[in-house]
């Protein structure tokens, strides 16, 4: 596998993203465009490790029974669905990047903004209109996701936040089940056109590498501020789509 920098990069990505609670999809995104590397194998490489890195996270919310299957539920099956037509969905390279370049803008602007998180005094009720917004929300970032190579979460906790959907804890949790049931759709999608320029190597290399960098990010909590950390993201992924931009723009 050329490029072996690739390697460390993810682990580090994997370390600090599975501490947080996401998969790192963006970041991953982020690496991989600044390589000529085919788009599909892009697209699919960021997928997988997305699952190799949130499935643990999953295991330990369900065990600690952190997740709240009916606020969750109305979010991830449609999501799904729109996950796997995103990702099956015919679209130019150019384009592909051009719309990367726009998401990876958008995921740097949620990342840098600090969403209040203490003394949430209305969380969102469980009404038939919250649960219509809420299909409809998943539904969105989900094709999103499907389409770019995406868990979504990183779009969908900072709006949760914002719209005090319910506690930080439980919002994680969300993002976390919502980032893994949608890369796994992408995932699904991405293989009924599966291209011959892909690298196995270099996929099963970095899946290697986020499997070790996840399994110890979720086992330690990080010892610096978590926004230094958002902040410091939000800047190489911003680079990384501003860098795209110029490209295919």
């Amino acid at each position: 596998m050329g490029h072996w920098e690739i390697f460390l990069l993810f682990l580090i990505i994997a370390f600090v993203y599975s501490s947080v609670g996401f998969g790192g999809g963006s970041s991953y995104l982020a690496v991989l465009a600044m390589y000529s590397l085919p788009y599909q194998e892009i697209r699919l490489t960021a997928l997988i490790c997305n699952v190799i890195v949130v499935v643990g996270g999953v295991y330990i919310y369900i065990k600690n029974k952190q997740i709240d299957w009916k606020k969750v539920l109305p979010i991830t099956l449609v999501s799904v669905p729109m996950a796997y037509l995103g990702a099956v969905m015919k679209i130019s390279q150019e384009t592909f990047f051009l719309i990367l370049g726009i998401t990876l803008v958008i995921v740097a602007i949620l990342l840098w903004i600090k969403t209040e998180t203490k003394n949430i005094e209305k969380l969102q009720q469980d009404s038939k209109s919250a649960v219509f917004g809420n299909s409809l929300l998943g539904g969105g970032i989900g094709f999103l996701s499907g389409l770019v190579g995406i868990g979504g979460g990183i779009f969908l906790s900072p709006l949760l936040n914002l719209m005090k959907w319910d506690t930080p804890r439980k919002i994680a949790a969300t993002s976390s089940v919502f980032i893994l049931v949608n890369s796994v759709s992408g995932i699904f999608g991405q293989l009924s056109k599966l291209s011959v320029d892909m690298d196995y190597f270099r996929i099963l290399s970095l899946c290697l590498a986020v499997f070790i960098g996840g399994q110890i990010g979720s086992r330690m909590s990080l010892k610096w501020n978590p926004l230094i950390i958002k902040r410091m993201t939000a800047i190489l992924v911003l680079v990384a789509g501003i860098n795209i931009l110029m490209k295919y723009w």
